[in-house]
């Protein structure tokens, strides 16, 4: 999320808007303040089952259980 002034997004409003259609989240500030949030009026896109099939790589280690010392850290 970048902050930017009211002054700095009049003058750079296509680059902000770039920015927006990338997902990131615009604030713009007056005096430090927050004033608005610049955000993409498009959902973002539906997820798909499998869509990351052949870029990674799961090994054993990931069926394994997780140390005692790990599994009080998520308990906490």
């Amino acid at each position: 999320m970048s902050v930017v002034n009211v002054h700095q997004a009049k003058t750079q409003l296509s680059r902000l808007l770039a920015q927006v259609e990338r997902g990131e989240e615009v604030v713009i500030a007056r005096n430090g303040e927050p004033v608005a949030r610049l955000v993409s009026c498009h959902p973002p896109a539906k997820r798909q089952f499998g869509a990351m099939r052949g870029r990674i790589r799961i090994d054993e280690r990931f069926f394994e259980p997780l140390p005692e010392e790990e599994l009080a850290a998520w308990e906490e």
